[in-house]
């Protein structure tokens, strides 16, 4: 009779999917990504490839919601390739990508991205080294540094990718945990990133602005005016004759 362990482990040091789904809740629409992520992190590990839990889970890790949507890891480039073969030796699907910066693999209907460049910078050994050593599903796992989750999330806004909501919940969710100095020294080449950092000190996420949250106009943009029932209203300031 197969003992308890290799009945829980499917006798192969894996977690049994099926054992996994009667011990989840049906209500937890995350719980067939967070089974992926721990049967990768298992694999990756036992095969000695050098990785971080990236993305929305190395958020939960640290304190932050789940992710919904897929399951993302950080792996050198030079690793990419061993990566994904370790995984489609153990029965998952590549899935051939045109994007230049990571590659796809599929566990079912999950996806798992094995990415090597974020937000346009290579992930090399500093990147994996300032990873944290968490428990993630009850498996331990290299888990992102928070700040370098903050900065690969502000290097990726652009002009056609300015919404804001998905890192306002990063940063609030591990405010405690970034070092704001590094992130604004990593981001100030990005005029978007240095609007988001803007918007987190006015909004109190931050406690020590830099000096580009701390300029304030000369003269203001509006100066309020009565109208004819003693209300004030705005309207706009003229130049002054010096910067006319």
């Amino acid at each position: 009779m197969a003992s308890l362990v290799d009945r829980v482990w499917g006798g192969n040091g894996l977690p049994d999917r099926g054992y996994a789904r009667r011990m989840t809740s049906p209500l937890s629409p995350s719980a067939p990504l967070i089974e992926s992520l721990k049967q990768v992190a298992v694999l990756l590990k036992r095969d000695g490839v050098p990785f971080a839990l990236s993305g929305g889970f190395a958020v939960f890790a640290r304190g932050g919601p789940p992710s919904t949507h897929d399951v993302d890891f950080a792996v050198r480039e030079v690793d990419a390739e061993r990566a994904r073969s370790v995984l489609t030796a153990a029965g998952m699907h590549a899935e051939t990508c045109p994007e230049d910066w990571l590659v796809k693999v599929y566990d079912g209907d999950v996806l798992v991205d094995l990415i090597f460049r974020i937000g346009g910078r290579p992930v090399d050994d500093a990147v994996l080294g300032r990873a944290d050593d968490l428990e993630v599903g009850s498996v331990r796992m290299p888990v992102l540094d928070a700040t370098d989750l903050t900065v690969g999330k502000l290097r990726a806004f652009s002009a056609h990718n300015v919404d804001f909501s998905p890192a306002l919940l990063l940063v609030r969710a591990l405010r405690e945990q970034i070092d704001w100095a590094a992130v604004r020294a990593e981001t100030e080449d990005s005029p978007y990133a240095v609007a988001f950092l803007v918007l987190c000190s006015l909004l109190g996420i931050t406690t020590d602005p830099g000096p580009e949250e701390t300029t304030t106009c000369r003269t203001p943009m509006f100066t309020a005016l009565p109208d004819s029932n003693g209300s004030s209203r705005r309207t706009p300031t003229p130049p002054s004759s010096a910067s006319a």
